[in-house]
């Protein structure tokens, strides 16, 4: 088992204002080049565009999470009914610091294009030929693994699962406080001290302390309020739909055999399906805005458009849409009327359609099933959040949707093409 340091490293941090490391084991894997890594990944995608402070990295976010569940760990050793192993207490910190580790550059939207799922390479990268793994194996051979089933919920202890992954855990409780700061809004601001106070282990999962109702009551608004101000906010909505469109644009140049002047290479292996670890991890944000650039040159009209448009923030603009309740007929001539002016519908069309469940309550069997939120009663009874809360309950189940439209009003507006034609679409989209 590895040891402690001989002196603590502390690093400065908005947000907790100190992250405090002990351990040799959590030192090493931060000093790990698939850690290091995540500098050159942004927590938020492309919400930078829309906030210019949300330069944040996954590392800080990362050092957050960490830091949150060694504070958990540290007050539920003060509790006599908590007992963990020196192992499994490394487990926890070495599974909140790395449970970001496969993130590909603009995450999601990457993963939407190229078929990846970072939580599949967060897998491989923990269990593969790396530096994490070297470092993971000199607490135990199977100590990796390990690491890898608490980050994928299939670790057998529950409570110490529910700490990195459920509807109050270290991670979200991180990414709320950090995001709110770093975009310079107050949505996500909750009391966290009070919630880590009130946070109680109780046989398989973590309960609260029902005196902590309401600092659990703004922890569940500030999430809600942040999805909606901030994750799925509409300008943001529109970088990601062109950089999604990049993406797709040169995965298609490529199939169709065009000859690029700057040769996507990073790329080819993800197009062929073979990319190796090595490969996936040489790739970060600013290896794909270096390629934009170059791309923003090549002859075809399509790519060089969008990438002018990403980096020079011309974004597209948007109408409300909902695309289950209108006729899909209607789309479809649309598209039709895009494409009678020389604007292809398959890049300069886009639906975007996020959703968020903000609280949900347990319903046994159902795909994708919650453990709710309990809370620990005077009397030692366990009680649903959502049957004490009436602000919780208001909003517990219900998926709320934002479908948006987006395109670009500059050409329509250009003076270049069919004004008839152009007029109709005006008023097909209310414009």
């Amino acid at each position: 088992m590895m040891g402690r340091l001989q002196e603590e490293k502390v690093f400065k941090d908005p947000v907790h204002r100190y992250v405090h490391v002990r351990d040799t084991l959590i030192w090493n894997l931060i000093n790990a080049r698939e850690f290091q890594r995540l500098r050159r990944i942004r927590q938020l995608g492309t919400s930078y565009v829309t906030f210019h402070g949300a330069e944040h990295s996954r590392f800080n976010h990362s050092l957050g999470v960490y830091e949150i569940m060694r504070r958990i760990l540290s007050n539920f050793s003060r509790r006599s009914n908590f007992v963990i192993t020196e192992e499994e207490r490394l487990l926890c910190l070495s599974a909140a610091l790395l449970h970001d580790i496969g993130h590909g550059p603009f995450s999601h939207s990457f993963e939407k294009v190229f078929h990846t799922d970072h939580e599949e390479w967060t897998q491989r990268i923990l269990t593969g030929n790396t530096q994490v793994n070297a470092v993971l194996r000199r607490v135990s051979d199977d100590f990796p693994e390990k690491v890898a089933q608490m980050i994928g919920k299939t670790y057998p202890n529950k409570l110490l699962v529910s700490l990195i992954s459920s509807q109050i855990d270290a991670d979200r409780m991180d990414y709320l406080l950090r995001d709110s700061y770093y975009t310079g809004t107050s949505y996500g601001s909750f009391d966290l001290e009070r919630v880590l106070r009130v946070l109680k282990p109780y046989e398989d999962k973590v309960v609260i302390k029902h005196t902590g109702m309401h600092a659990v009551e703004d922890y569940i608004a500030a999430r809600y309020q942040m999805y909606w101000q901030v994750y799925f906010h509409r300008v943001t909505r529109s970088a990601e739909v062109i950089l999604r469109n990049i993406f797709a644009r040169v995965r298609y140049l490529h199939e169709s055999g065009y000859s690029f002047v700057h040769n996507p290479k990073r790329f080819m292996p993800l197009f062929s399906g073979t990319m190796t670890i090595e490969e996936y991890i040489a790739l970060d944000e600013a290896t794909v805005l270096y390629y934009m650039s170059e791309w923003s040159e090549e002859a075809d009209e399509v790519l060089r458009d969008l990438c002018h448009r990403f980096m020079d923030r011309r974004l597209f603009k948007y109408v409300e849409h909902d695309e289950n309740a209108d006729n899909p007929q209607e789309m479809q001539e649309l598209k039709n009327l895009f494409a009678a002016i020389g604007i292809d519908p398959d890049y300069y069309l886009g639906v975007d359609s996020p959703s968020d469940l903000p609280y949900d309550v347990y319903r046994s069997g159902e795909e994708g099933e919650r453990t709710p939120i309990y809370l620990l009663m005077p009397d030692g009874d366990l009680k649903e959040l959502s049957r004490c809360s009436v602000i919780v309950e208001a909003i517990s189940g219900k998926r709320r949707y934002d479908h948006k439209l987006y395109f670009p009003l500059d050409f329509l507006e250009d003076g270049t093409r069919d004004q008839a034609i152009v007029q109709e679409i005006k008023r097909r989209l209310c414009i």
